[in-house]
């Protein structure tokens, strides 16, 4: 009697690691890439997941929690608001390939701004209570300064996730602190005229 080699098992996080890395190196996350980069068949694949389109669920889901963790990060800083927009821009630096995937992959439908923020990311509440903490702004106010600077800090993340260019953490930092600093002398000019 032949005896067959045993056929390998991956566990489903085995396979989502996999799609991870495709992701990070810019390739397509499909069954064929996987085996390939599992070292496998696509057999694998589809004993662990119903279709592809479950892994690249579960792939987004995965780099969504990575990301989560950037944003607790942040969140743990003593400028809390400060700490998440290093950490997002962190995110883009260390993990261009999953900041492109979570952030800069075209929507079915676009959002208008004042939903944008609660719509790519499941943490908007924290950060925008974090403001409201920090800053004794009104929901709408704190809001309007999370949505600005986000608008800043999401170029910047996006410059670093397509290579265009590299800031220092400290060229950052400043930058991100001046822009902050602006928005919110006008917003507090505005809030005492409003008095």
């Amino acid at each position: 009697m032949i005896k067959l080699p045993p056929i390998a098992k991956y566990s489903r996080a085995d396979i989502i690691a996999a799609a991870l890395n495709l992701v990070r190196k810019a390739e397509e996350i499909t069954a064929r890439g996987l085996g390939a980069e599992l070292g496998t068949s696509t057999r694998p694949i589809f004993t662990a997941f119903r279709n592809m389109e479950e892994v690249q669920r579960e792939t987004v889901l995965a780099a969504r929690a990575l990301y989560n963790g950037y944003v607790e990060r942040g969140l743990a800083e003593e400028n809390a608001f400060k700490g998440v927009g290093m950490q997002y821009i962190a995110f883009a630096r260390e993990e261009p390939g999953l900041f492109r995937l979570l952030f800069m992959t075209a929507y079915k439908a676009p959002f208008d701004l004042d939903n944008v923020l609660p719509a790519i990311d499941e943490n908007s509440d924290k950060i925008l209570a974090s403001i409201q903490n920090a800053y004794g702004l009104s929901w709408e106010l704190s809001y309007r300064l999370y949505q600005n600077l986000w608008i800043f800090t999401h170029g910047i993340a996006c410059l670093y996730a397509t290579g265009v260019s590299r800031l220092t953490e400290e060229e950052v930092s400043a930058r991100l602190t001046e822009v902050f600093t602006g928005l919110l002398i006008i917003i507090k000019k505005e809030v005492k005229k409003n008095d």
